[in-house]
């Protein structure tokens, strides 16, 4: 006689169960949806909460201290109405909702006629190419050192969480402002500013590829530090709260080897470091901004930095609306992965049936 469901009886989860998990995920899907919402109004309003007119801006690319005429004025009117700011601010926002359904972010004001996604598709190479590696390697390199700490002690784990910790807080601009000065300037090892020599142009040559590196190291090195810090100081407090729990001492006191017991409990003081992870990975975009600016290095910062001091409305729309979808979708599918992960989610659905 069947007593369980199919899913039950395969070993799997039971139907009820799997009915839940879909409901937790559609629901975190709406109010996700909804965050996406408030912040495409935020984007459309805040960058017009900036004081001035871009087309003031503009226009004074062009007259260069001549008088102002009234070509001058014709010409103002036709960027207005080019860029529909002679309309309300009603109709405009509809337009903008409308452009942005339609993967179209408008042109940029102040690097007339380019496109703004082909904006952030030039700059975005450039802030993964940086941020990428550094999160990758900082996490790797942290939560080692953070495990040999804890598993070490004495006066390795504290010397060692003392220095973490220091670097930890330390934020991302001020690191990239503190290696900037000392081997940038006052031992001048690394240029102080940009992707690459200026003269040079980007090819797949051996000159390119090694100054390209030049440049790329100290806001690397900035990134990676403080990467290594945070991490490492995460892994060894959860490392330690992991060896001192019940299941180690029984086990020791069982006569279980040492090195079965510490993979079990690295195994799980990562799980905490892995959603870190997932949650670095979904804010690459937009992770170390000031650290770009820092160093002009031709990235999303910079970009935005440039965006808003020029006051174009579609560029700041289009990176900060990059930025927000990219930190919304990351916590989504973390949410979603301690769905699948944590058990004590499905009992909690199902206890509020």
């Amino acid at each position: 006689m069947r007593t369980g469901s199919a899913g039950e009886a395969d070993g799997g989860p039971p139907r009820g169960a799997s009915r839940h998990l879909s409901r937790y995920i559609l629901g975190k899907a709406v109010w996700y949806l909804l965050a996406l919402a408030v912040a495409l109004v935020l984007n459309f309003l805040l960058p017009r909460l900036i004081p001035g007119n871009p087309v003031d801006a503009l226009i004074g690319q062009y007259i260069r201290g001549g008088s102002a005429g009234q070509a001058t004025a014709r010409v103002y009117e036709a960027f207005l109405e080019e860029f529909g700011l002679d309309s309300s601010m009603g109709h405009q926002f509809v337009a903008y909702i409308g452009n942005v359904v339609r993967g179209n972010l408008g042109i940029s004001f102040s690097f007339y006629p380019a496109r703004v996604t082909d904006l952030i598709a030039q700059a975005l190479p450039w802030t993964v190419a940086l941020q990428l590696p550094a999160i990758l390697l900082g996490w790797i390199l942290g939560n080692v050192l953070g495990a040999l700490a804890a598993y070490k002690g004495g006066r390795f784990d504290r010397a060692f969480f003392v220095g973490a910790l220091a670097v930890s807080s330390i934020p991302y601009y001020a690191m990239a402002i503190i290696l900037l000065y000392v081997l940038a300037v006052v031992l001048p090892v690394f240029p102080a500013a940009g992707g690459y020599s200026f003269g040079m142009m980007p090819e797949f040559s051996a000159a390119f590829i090694l100054d390209l590196a030049h440049h790329y190291a100290l806001p690397f090195l900035s990134l990676v530090l403080i990467s290594i810090g945070s991490q490492a100081v995460g892994m060894r407090s959860m490392a330690i709260y992991e060896l001192g729990t019940d299941y180690v001492n029984y086990s020791s006191a069982m006569g279980v080897r040492e090195g079965f017991i510490l993979r079990y409990v690295f195994r799980n003081a990562m799980l905490p470091q892995v959603t870190g992870l997932a949650l670095s990975l979904g804010t690459l975009v937009g992770g170390a901004l000031i650290t770009e600016l820092v160093f002009s290095y031709p990235g999303i910062g910079d970009l935005l930095f440039k965006a808003i001091t020029l006051n174009d409305y579609p560029l700041i729309q289009g990176v900060t609306l990059f930025i927000a979808t990219g930190v919304l979708l990351a916590n989504f599918l973390v949410d979603v992965a301690y769905g699948f992960i944590d058990p004590r989610i499905r009992a909690v659905q199902m206890g509020e049936r």
